[in-house]
């Protein structure tokens, strides 16, 4: 299979330098890296790719019996690294990518010696000693709502997940985003991620680890953002002066600046 083809994989950057392995979140694709790729790659190996089903993947090698569960993303990951040979890559997953990462790294430490979570959650449900920021209620509505009209759900979530009000050219976009999905991709995406539950998980993470989270994020809240940090042990918070889910659109000279600190300090 040609993985390259498969999962629309772009790279730019020194090809002897570290590797960083940039990872979008649901109803996204590699485009969302776009402000803070050229940056990273001044000095670091870059590498984009959308996950089978998203952007410019090829829709025809998705399958809803593998991207039911955040394995189905991990072994995308995986399959990348494999196929450029990468090791010791460093994963930059935003939002559900973080924990697709986790379970990557866990499947091929090999491949995987740093990660970087922004605006993780390892799950979205609020449990006993734990807020996720969702209650079950509020996600069995979102996900019938996304089902019944996903065009329409898009567009009234999208500005909600990006924040920034003040800026609607930012909802905008990742309204844009949303609707390129197709639906029944969508409809298995989101479920996939919103019923995740990926605590136990974190409990596997031995690679030095970032936690970026931002100021403000109704998807993520900073509640969110200490569990993570609490569960590896030896990762570092880094809260950015931003709001909303998605700061690598909305801050993304922040975002790359805090990335860059991280990376300078595994070298």
């Amino acid at each position: 299979m040609d993985i390259r083809r498969r999962n629309n994989v772009t790279v730019a950057g020194p090809a002897a330098a570290p590797a960083l392995v940039l990872a979008h979140g649901f109803g996204c694709d590699q485009n969302m890296w776009r402000l803070v790729a050229p940056a990273l790659a001044e000095r670091y190996r870059v590498v984009l790719f959308d996950y089978v089903g998203s952007g410019g993947s090829d829709l025809s090698a998705w399958s809803e019996a593998r991207y039911s569960t955040l394995d189905g993303y991990a072994r995308d990951v995986v399959e990348v690294c494999e196929h450029l040979d990468l090791g010791r890559a460093v994963f930059v997953g935003h939002s559900v990518s973080a924990m697709a990462g986790v379970l990557a790294a866990r499947a091929a430490p090999e491949r995987i010696g740093a990660l970087v979570m922004v605006g993780p959650s390892p799950r979205y449900i609020d449990d006993e000693g734990y807020r996720g920021g969702f209650d079950a209620e509020d996600i069995d509505e979102l996900l019938v709502s996304l089902e019944s009209n996903y065009l329409g759900w898009s567009s009234a979530m999208a500005p909600v997940i990006m924040g920034n009000p003040e800026r609607p050219e930012l909802g905008q976009e990742l309204t844009n985003s949303f609707c390129a999905t197709d639906p029944d991709i969508a409809r298995v995406f989101a479920r996939t991620t919103f019923l995740s539950d990926s605590r136990d998980d974190l409990k596997s993470v031995a690679v030095p680890t970032l936690v970026l989270e931002c100021v403000e994020d109704a998807i993520a809240p900073r509640e969110v953002g200490a569990y993570v940090h609490a569960a590896i042990p030896g990762s570092r918070l880094v809260t950015l002066d931003a709001t909303g889910h998605c700061p690598q659109l909305s801050a993304p000279e922040a975002t790359t600046a805090a990335i860059l600190d991280f990376l300078r300090d595994l070298s």
